[in-house]
């Protein structure tokens, strides 16, 4: 992808300016970091940091048959959900992989937001579209919107001094729209991608740059700090969350990766007789956590061996823990070897490294 055809989200130039070093990443040219990535990451465990996160999607679906439609595409059952909830899920094809994985938002009765990787808008969209035959109102916000994630221990108190909504005492997957940094109907969420805590906030491309310049001057006591996608990265894998393209794709089954939570067969959905038999008949193989024994970092795409040395699995995303001084790993291992505490090898070029399998988070600071 050229320089040219890179998708800009709102704040670009000021990213630029703050001396971000700035990657192409789902088709958008995105701050990777901005001094190094464990200093980033120590800041949002520790304190206090705001990602730039603008890249994502998020689609509006209204009307009397929103829910039915959300209830047919996605794995968890929407119907649960109350004003001001959101729920973790995601998109089975008909193939029994994963289109995306998703958070659900329920605005009010017949009125919800999707929000979906960069790197699968066009894609979900089409698939939600094609599904679409009750004539569900449908409208792509993606480029309208800016997201801002300010995360850490410290997120709630450095951020109150903008909102009347009470930050501290909302629940993890609840979300609020009010009035936020003199901005009205900002969607204050409270769903987190790093483990430490804290908000995103939906706010209009054309406050964007205000708003940002607003959390930084509420959070300038508690040293906020701007933290790139590399430090993101770190994050999510020291609590072992999936990323898309990594961990699950087209390919992997909800069940083998470990989202069997968010798979329910209370209802039916999309390839649900399918997955509901490959439940009763169990998984050959499962997404697992791995903590390298010895020293070394694991990365995607490295096998997994057992202790004769044989493959039974591959790793899809790797690093070495800023919090924990070792490596850290999640990847497909085939059974019995997905138990938690069993000792297998990670091929790390030509050594094989000794490792454990190990229920995430990895990090529980």
């Amino acid at each position: 992808m050229t320089e040219q055809t890179l998708k800009k989200i709102a704040l670009n130039d000021v990213h630029e300016a703050l001396g971000a070093k700035m990657v192409p990443f789902a088709g958008y040219n995105m701050p990777v970091r901005y001094s190094s990535d464990i200093e980033e990451h120590k800041t949002v465990r520790n304190g206090v940091g705001v990602f730039d996160v603008s890249h994502m999607g998020e689609f509006m679906l209204r009307g009397p048959k929103a829910l039915d439609l959300i209830q047919k595409v996605s794995s968890n059952d929407a119907s649960k959900l109350f004003d001001g909830k959101a729920q973790y899920s995601c998109l089975p094809n008909d193939k029994g992989g994963i289109v995306d994985d998703l958070i659900i938002y329920k605005i009010k009765d017949e009125e919800y937001m999707l929000v979906v990787n960069a790197s699968n808008i066009e894609k979900d969209w089409n698939w939600i579209s094609s599904h679409n035959t009750e004539g569900v109102e449908m409208e792509n916000v993606s480029d309208e919107y800016s997201l801002f994630a300010v995360q850490g221990p410290k997120a709630s108190e450095a951020m109150q001094s903008l909102t009347e909504v009470n930050l501290q005492e909302m629940g993890f997957y609840t979300f609020s729209l009010g009035k936020f940094a003199g901005v009205d109907n900002v969607i204050i969420s409270a769903t987190g991608y790093t483990g430490s805590g804290g908000f995103e906030l939906y706010v209009p491309n054309a406050v964007a740059e205000t708003v940002w310049k607003k959390i930084f001057e509420a959070g300038a006591s508690y040293d906020i700090k701007p933290i790139g996608l590399g430090a993101r990265d770190t994050l999510r894998l020291e609590m072992g969350y999936c990323l898309y393209g990594n961990d699950i794709d087209d390919t992997t089954s909800p069940l083998e990766a470990g989202l069997g939570w968010v798979t329910k067969f209370t209802k039916d959905f999309i390839n649900s007789d399918n997955l509901k038999k490959q439940k009763e008949e169990g998984v050959t193989r499962r997404l697992v956590g791995i903590e390298l024994l010895d020293r070394g970092v694991p990365r995607g795409g490295y096998n997994v061996l057992n202790l004769e040395g044989e493959v039974i699995g591959k790793l899809t995303s790797g690093t070495m823990s800023p919090m924990l001084g070792k490596g850290v790993a999640l990847g497909y291992v085939n059974r019995p070897l997905t138990k938690a505490g069993s000792e297998v090898l990670i091929e790390v070029r030509n050594r094989k490294l000794k490792a454990v399998v190990s229920k995430p988070p990895f990090y529980k600071g």
